[in-house]
This record gives structure tokens, sequence and C-alpha cells, in this order.
């Protein structure tokens, strides 16, 4: 637990677009309000970019990084191209913030909103999945994003779901998926959810369908209260959850690993309105009271997030949320907005609930993960990706069919996913992308890695172009891959 009674280190990155406008009024409502902080302020985005830096930053980052352990950062603009990797991604993976914290609130009747009762918190998976970033072009016509979900991934996230609700004295746990479709990957998450739950049987649980729970979401939040789900769906349903409650500009997200953290809005760089002084600067200003409640200064944030409130409640709004017709007495810019919080320090709202904040630092709960025994491992079979663009399927299988081995023989080939061989239908759209499945004919219906060497060989032989492979495998007894469709 740190103490309190010293200034605690933390790197402050301002970030590109609007990012130094807000985080200039972050810092000075900090300062105003006494915040206990010895800044170290690093540049990242853009312009490290621009230096030929493709990850966004330097070492000198890393260096503050692992000294303050704690980052408050302003929004980051990603060059487009191939040969830019997002920064966010970059920190959050590789220091360890497995878990993004996501509350969406509204505050009604001072900010526009459908559901004045709203108050959601979304935990989002914040390592993996499709945010790996792993992609390739395999042919002409088809690029590849490899989805990677793993148990030690699903079971940190779910477990901190449970224990922040548990924590935080919250009511429910709705875990999110789309494990109706994704058997494998998003079948794990949704069997280590239903696996943890069981050791919380005093938190009420549910699972959703992502497609319908988003719909859920957008239509009647009131009927969630804490969410956990992965990477993308994370992400996506957070910034619909912030608008619903009143406007993304006013969502904070933290992010947390076992020894760092990351504080920042949830929301974009926002290049179109940068140097204009009209952005919100809440969502940074509301993640900075999140790292104040982590290092132990509840005292400071309280006084901070109260403030905020107030001003919220008197109508001071910024354009994003500025309502004539309504609540708003006010509009103001960034500056302005960040001068009147700092106004009302020591205040508290009237009507909308004040909050409060543990005067020392709450430890993280400290996620386990079950290691568990190997599995029966068993190589049946493999997947073959060819590059080909000749005619019908059946031309593909008789070139294929060519091929003679003890070991497998051709059991199906797939397009995009669809079987069109054997019985496949003429009107399946059909790329220069196919998976050519050869199982095992052995007795015992399993075969050797050198038998996929010999294989690939002879799929080279007849002339086509192998793109990769992908082994066929059992686990104990269960198939560890996916049917085709139509299969």
């Amino acid at each position: 637990m740190r103490e309190i009674s010293r200034s605690v280190p933390v790197t402050v990155a301002k970030g590109d677009g609007i990012g130094p406008e807000i985080m200039d009024a972050t810092l000075s409502v900090l300062t105003a309000a006494d915040a206990r902080l010895a800044i170290e302020t690093v540049q990242v985005g853009k312009s490290v970019y621009e230096r030929g830096h493709t990850s966004g930053m330097t070492p000198e980052v890393w260096e503050s990084l692992r000294r303050t352990h704690v980052l408050l950062k302003g929004p980051i603009t990603t060059p487009q191209g191939s040969g830019y990797k997002s920064l966010n991604v970059t920190i959050r993976k590789t220091l360890g913030l497995f878990a993004n914290i996501r509350p969406c609130v509204a505050y009604a009747p001072f900010v526009r909103t459908r559901h004045p009762e709203m108050d959601v918190v979304i935990l989002r998976e914040n390592e993996e999945d499709l945010y790996a970033g792993i992609e390739h072009r395999q042919t002409d016509e088809v690029m590849q994003c490899l989805k990677l979900i793993t148990r030690p991934g699903c079971e940190k996230i779910v477990r901190y779901a449970f224990e922040y609700v548990r924590t935080h004295r919250r009511r429910k746990l709705t875990c999110m998926s789309k494990d109706n479709i994704m058997k494998l990957t998003d079948g794990l998450f949704h069997q280590v959810f239903e696996e943890v739950g069981r050791e919380y049987p005093e938190i009420e649980q549910e699972h959703r369908i992502i497609d319908i729970g988003a719909a859920q979401l957008a239509d009647t939040p009131e009927r969630f209260d804490v969410i956990v789900t992965g990477n993308l769906y994370g992400d996506i349903i957070s910034d619909i959850a912030a608008q619903v409650a009143g406007s993304v500009g006013l969502a904070p997200s933290a992010n947390i690993g076992e020894g760092d953290a990351m504080f920042e809005a949830i929301h974009g760089s926002a290049p179109d309105i940068a140097g204009q002084d009209i952005a919100n600067p809440s969502g940074l200003l509301l993640a900075a009271v999140m790292m104040l409640v982590h290092i132990g200064q509840g005292d400071i944030a309280e006084r901070i997030h109260n403030a905020w409130l107030t001003t919220i409640e008197d109508g001071i709004h910024t354009a994003d949320i500025y309502d004539a017709t309504r609540m708003s007495a006010r509009k103001v810019g960034t500056r302005e907005f960040a001068d009147e919080v700092i106004r009302r320090l020591g205040k508290q709202p009237v009507q909308l609930t004040p909050v409060s904040y543990p005067s020392e630092a709450v430890a993280p709960p400290r996620i386990s993960v079950e290691t568990r025994p190997l599995a029966r491992k068993e190589l049946v079979g493999v997947d073959v990706f060819v590059h080909w663009r000749g005619g019908p399927p059946s031309e593909l299988a008789a070139l294929l069919n060519r091929i003679h081995s003890d070991a497998v023989k051709l059991e199906m080939i797939t397009n995009r996913g669809v079987k069109v061989w054997p019985d496949g239908l003429p009107e399946t759209f059909c790329t220069d992308h196919w998976r050519c499945r050869f199982k095992a004919k052995t007795p015992d219906g399993t075969i050797r890695h050198g038998d996929i060497v010999g294989i690939l060989s002879k799929v080279h032989g007849v002339g086509l172009d192998f793109i990769k492979h992908e082994s066929l495998c059992n686990f104990d007894g269960v198939p560890g891959y996916a049917l085709g469709q139509g299969q």
C-alpha cells in the first residue's frame, strides 16, 4: 500500500489532437485540489511515430513507467497504414494491464439521456482476442486476423469481474460472448465464466449473446449492472453505453494489471476539433479521479469528483452536452470548464448523488490462475489452406485426390468456412482461399507430424500453393477444431 503523505510518481503523456488541451485542463484541477503527485511528462503518439518509432513510444517512456507504474494518458492518433501498431494496445499488453474498467453513468436531468437510472460498469478483457493484431494477407482476395482466446486470459478477467462486483457491492454480473457461432474461442470465455461463477453463489449471474446483449444495453441499460466481455466486444459496447448514458466525452477508463495501471478517457483524439478549446475534458478528469483512488488519494479524488458533479449540476456544460432547452445554464470551453470545477472544490452536489472514496489505496485483488493438468492430445488430421483460382471445387478435389497416403484421406473442402465439397451447392460464392481437410485413416485414428509434412510436400507436388496448415487434435477425446458450416 502506498503512503499518502508523500508525492506519488506518475507518468503523464498528453497525447495527440485534443489530448494536450484536456490534459492541461485536468492537471490544472489536480494541482488546485492539492493532489500529491510527482509528475514525469513523456511524449508519445503521432509525433513519435513520425520520428520513426513505429510503436509510438521511445525507450525513455518505458523507463519512466518502470519507475512510476502509473500512466495518465491523453488520446493518441495512430497513423493509418500497415507499418504502425496501436500504442494503446502495446502498453496494455506489454505491462499486463488485463482489466479495462469503464463506468458509464447517467447524470440526469443535467445531461440529456433517455435512461436516467443508468449505472453500468463494463469490464473488458484487455490483452488478447482480435486485438492481438496478428494479421496476414493470404491470397489475392483474402485477409486473415487471428482471434486468440486463452484460458488464463479468460480466468483473469472473469475472476477480476466477480471480485469487482463483490468489492464494490454491486448486484449482478453479466457475461457477453458469441459462443453460439465461435464455439471454441467465445465458448471458452463463457465456460470459464460459469466455472468461476460457482465460487460466487451470492452474486446474480447471467449470460447474453453479444448481439442481443448490445441491443438490450442500448434500449434498456437499467437491466444491467456490471458486464464482463472480450476485448473487441468490450471496446464497442462501452462506447455504446457511454453515449447512451449521455456522451462518450464523459466516460473514463482504467487499465489495471498486477503491478501497473493506465488511466485515460475512452474517446479518441478528435483532431477535427483540436486547438479550438471546445473539447470536454471530463472523461480524462474522471480517469484521473480513478487514478487518485488507485494510488491512495481518495480524499483528493472525492473533492474533485464532487466538484465536477456540482459543475454539471449547475449547468456549466461543454458543447457536446450543452442543451439550452433543458438544464444547461452556460456553454463553456475546455479551459473554462476546468476553472469552474476548481471554483467548486469543497462543494457537493444537491440533486446528483455525492461520491465518497476510501482515504487509502485499496490493493487490486490478487488474481490466481488455476494450473490445470495437461490434456491427452491426439493428432487426428490437418487442415491445409491453399491459394487456388481454378474452376469448381470438384476440380480442386480431383487434384487433391491424386495425393496418395496411407495415413490420411481428403474429407472436406470449405471456402470461407462453408463446405463446398463433397456435396456442395453451386450457389455458394467462392474466393481463392480454400481449406482442405485431411483426416486420419489409420486404425487408431491418429497420424504423426511427419505425415503432415508429407501431405504438404504432395500438395505442392500437384501444383497447388499452400498458404498454411492447422493441425487437427483431440484433447481428452474431444475435438479441438470446428466442423465446416454445412458439414
